[in-house]
């Protein structure tokens, strides 16, 4: 059985006048809706809980609060308020100021139900479509002195990407010609060495 917290109480009293009432709607709702529920303070923010995950969180600020769904981007059966640019929060409803603003309880009773129902059958959203990086432009000096080193260019091509792409931007960002060759020289030392840009980091 979810329990109200004094941390959520605190949280209440101390925000401003019109935001309390619109905070202990909210909080009244999610408790009549799921008895499981609990209460948690993550970020600064009160958050519901149910299974140790996140199902909603709200907050206040000096002109509004916000409301926002975890589970929303998996929301297949309740669609979502459209929010105006200017309008947007840390949430899908947008700044509230009142209670006449949220949907109905009825509608976010219905949101609860659908959060609840993804949480159960653990639908997770599918993963993000890997970013390929891209391979930073070489400067020509440097080509010009990994030509000139044997070991130093095969170091280089046998290391990864990201391993090549701090060398290079490193190069690249030089701001001044001397700074540049001054970078080349220290490159072609440690790639000769067998070492990566940032090699005094990696653990050993």
């Amino acid at each position: 059985m979810g329990k109200r917290t004094v941390t959520f109480d605190n949280y209440i009293s101390k925000s401003e006048v019109f935001a309390r009432p619109i905070l202990t709607y909210l909080r009244d709702v999610m408790h009549d809706s799921c008895p499981e529920i609990e209460e948690k303070s993550k970020w600064g923010m009160p958050f519901f809980v149910y299974k140790n995950d996140n199902l909603c969180h709200m907050a206040s600020f000096k002109k509004h609060c916000a409301l926002g769904f975890w589970k929303a981007p998996l929301f297949s059966k309740n669609k979502l308020p459209q929010v105006d640019d200017n309008d947007k929060a840390m949430g899908q409803f947008g700044k509230i100021s009142s209670i006449n603003e949220l949907p109905s309880k009825k509608v976010l009773q219905a949101f609860i139900k659908e959060s609840i129902e993804i949480i159960d059958k653990g639908i997770k959203p599918p993963p993000k479509p890997k970013v390929t990086k891209a391979e930073l432009p070489l400067h020509l000096d440097f080509l010009k002195a990994l030509s000139k080193t044997k070991k130093a260019l095969q170091v280089f091509h046998d290391f990864s990407l990201s391993h090549r792409n701090e060398y290079a931007g490193w190069i690249n960002e030089a701001k001044t010609e001397a700074t540049r060759n001054k970078r080349i020289e220290q490159a072609i030392e440690w790639l000769n060495e067998g070492k990566g840009k940032n090699w005094k980091y990696e653990r050993k």
